[in-house]
Parts: C-alpha cells; sequence; structure tokens
C-alpha cells in the first residue's frame, strides 16, 4: 500500500532502536538502561497520582516539573523546557533550531538518530570524523555551518569532551546554536566539572538536553529536557505547541519531579554504576579486550583476536545480548551496558569460556 506514502516517507531512513526482546531470562545489556529501580519515592508518588485525576488533561505547561528542574539547576524557569523523552526535545530542537539554510555538523560516530532527524526535517549535515582515538577535536569544526550537535559523553563511544574545549566551541561559534547531548553526563563521576549546564547563563547559543531515562531509571515514563537561554526554549515552546500540547502525562510530570527531589538515591546509584563500570573495564582488559575510556553506563571494546559480530552471536547463544554496529571504523566493537555486579559477572564468565 506503499501507493499512498507521501514523496518524503519514500526518503526515510527510519532510526532502528536497540532490540527490546520479548523472551524472558535474558541478560540485557545493550540499550543502556539502568540496572537499578527507580527511586522508591518516585514509584510512590507514581501510585499516588493514579486517582481521579487521570480523567483530566495534565498541565501542558508541566510547571510543576519545570520549576524543579530549573530550581536543580540554579537556572529559571523560563529557561527549561521539557518533553517525552529527549527524543522528542531533540526532534524539536532540529526543527526550531538547527534547520538553517547551511549544514548542521555533528561526529561521524555518533548517536544515529542525528541523521535520521535530517533526513525527517529535509536538513543538509556533514560529519566531522573523530579522532583515531574516537575523541572529538573541537579544532575540527571550522567549517562554515548552521549548527553543531554532539553527545556528551559521546555514544556509543563514551569518551568525554572536556567542559573547557565545549567552551572554546561556543567561543568560536557565537552566531550558531551548539547543542550538547548529555544523556549520560551524569556517569562522568564529577557533574560540576563536566556539564555543560553550568555554561548556560554565560553563552546564549548553548543548548543542553538531558533525560530522565538513564541515571535516574525512568526510561519507562518517558521525560526529556532542554536548558537554555529563554529565546531558544521559546522556539522549542513554539514547535511544542504546534505539534503536541500535552506532551508529558500526569503520572510522568510527577514521577520526574520526585526523581530530582531524591538526591541521595540518585547519587547512590551513580556511583554504583561508575563503580561496577571500572570493574567491567578491568577485567575485560585482563580477557585482552580494548576499551575506550568511557564515562557513560556503558563500555565501547574490542578484541584484536576476535570478530565483535561473532562474539555477539556467541553471547546470545548464552542468553546474553550487547550492542553491535555494523558500520565503519566501529564494526570490531561492541557496546556493552553496565549492568548489575551478577550480570556483569554473567558476562565476563561467557566472555572467558567463548575466548577459550
Amino acid at each position: 500500500m506503499s501507493q499512498f506514502w507521501s514523496p518524503l516517507v519514500h526518503s526515510l531512513t527510519p532510526y532502528v532502536p536497540g532490540e527490546q526482546p520479548k523472551v524472558s531470562n535474558l541478560t540485557k545489556l545493550n540499550t543502556n538502561e539502568n540496572p537499578y529501580p527507580p527511586s522508591p519515592k518516585v514509584l510512590a508518588e507514581i501510585n499516588a497520582q493514579t486517582g481521579d485525576a487521570l480523567r483530566l488533561y495534565p498541565d501542558p505547561n508541566s510547571d510543576i516539573l519545570k520549576q524543579t528542574v530549573a530550581a536543580y539547576y540554579q537556572l529559571e524557569q523560563a529557561q527549561v523546557f521539557v518533553g517525552n523523552g529527549s527524543d522528542e526535545v531533540l526532534a524539536h530542537a532540529f526543527q526550531a533550531l538547527l534547520k538553517q539554510e547551511k549544514p548542521l555538523l555533528f561526529p561521524d560516530i555518533t548517536y544515529s538518530f542525528y541523521p535520521v532527524y535530517c533526513g525527517l526535517y529535509q536538513m543538509e549535515y556533514e560529519t566531522i570524523p573523530l579522532t583515531d582515538s574516537f575523541e572529538i577535536d573541537v579544532q575540527d569544526y571550522h567549517q562554515n555551518s548552521g549548527g553543531i550537535i554532539f553527545p556528551n559523553p559521546n555514544a556509543p563511544t563514551g569518551r568525554l569532551l572536556a567542559l573547557e574545549a565545549i567552551e572554546t566551541l561556543l567561543q568560536q561559534h557565537p552566531n550558531k546554536v551548539v547543542l550538547v547531548d548529555e544523556a549520560y553526563i551524569d556517569f562522568g563521576g564529577d557533574f560540576n566539572h563536566q556539564s555543560a549546564v553550568t555554561l548556560v547563563n554565560q553563552y546564549p547559543n548553548l543548548l543542553v538536553v538531558q533525560t530522565l531515562s538513564k541515571s535516574r531509571s525512568l526510561a519507562g515514563i518517558r521525560v526529556g529536557f532542554a536548558l537554555g537561554h529563554p529565546d531558544l526554549i521559546e522556539a522549542l515552546e513554539r514547535v511544542k505547541d504546534s505539534f503536541n500540547s500535552y506532551p508529558l502525562d500526569r503520572l510522568a510530570i510527577y514521577g520526574a519531579k520526585t526523581a530530582f527531589e531524591d538526591e541521595a538515591y540518585f547519587q547512590k546509584t551513580c556511583q554504583k554504576i561508575i563503580q561496577t563500570r571500572e570493574q567491567l573495564a578491568n577485567t575485560l582488559q585482563t580477557l585482552g579486550f580494548d576499551i575506550v575510556p568511557s564515562a557513560a553506563n556503558f563500555i565501547f571494546a574490542s578484541h584484536p583476536d576476535y570478530p565483535a559480530e561473532k562474539l555477539v552471536q556467541q553471547l546470545r547463544e548464552q542468553a546474553i545480548i550487547v550492542r553491535y554496529f555494523n558500520k565503519p571504523r566501529i564494526d570490531q566493537y561492541l557496546r556493552i551496558t553496565i549492568g548489575t555486579e551478577a550480570e556483569n559477572t554473567q558476562l565476563c564468565q561467557a566472555l572467558t569460556n567463548i575466548l577459550k
């Protein structure tokens, strides 16, 4: 029935998300979900909101959540935008801010939704190669462009770009939007010296996007947000209100609000993942893997003597799934989500058996 499709739909190459298996008893280390449950306070608040009020529309502006996020990051409410997961926030940013006459720039190895958005919104783009060690070199972004976007830490590599380098990029390109996609920033270990949020009040061309899916264990309720100058936020609001006035439901608004209020649980979970990430990296190195330094909740690893695609298949035979990207430069790497200690041990034992 594709004869009914619009010309645009025929031209799209959709994003392919990580597999969400329908079978049980799998050790799932492929989509960077948090291995630990949400805060008990969050679950209690979501449960408390499942009453008569669900017959009413939620607050279209999500004011109570915006106020909480603004206070958390020491910003004004007018500097906060919220949406149905960071993917929706990014999509609005592409349409509202990054769609310009000149091409958008992003790394050649990065979040694979970026070229998909460019196809959807019919935008030109150019990819900038990472260095041989998979790092972003901001000096490579000097060419004429309409905007710049990159994840930090980058995905799927996990490498972190220093805050000083981001500030240099902002200073070099004062007349274009620089969007820093910080889905994994909370796993770096030192938020105050890594997140570009600390630069928002200094640079009106900076937009920072984050999510509650990873570090706050809330991938299932879909909440993302952007922080930036009020003029950037207004552009996002104009697109949102031309698309869907109610992107966040009541349970998401109050669950997300409570997640920001339970700082102790958040810090405890992040530190646990950082600790187990380093333990897993050390173990994989003893098995002969080359590990890219990671500031995220995953590890990017390759083995010099064993094809990555074959490793993925053999791990699957042992009910363990990891992410594999059959793409240039990274087709010998596995992206492994940090699981619980028990899951990491199971993975390492399986790899030990395979490599033997």
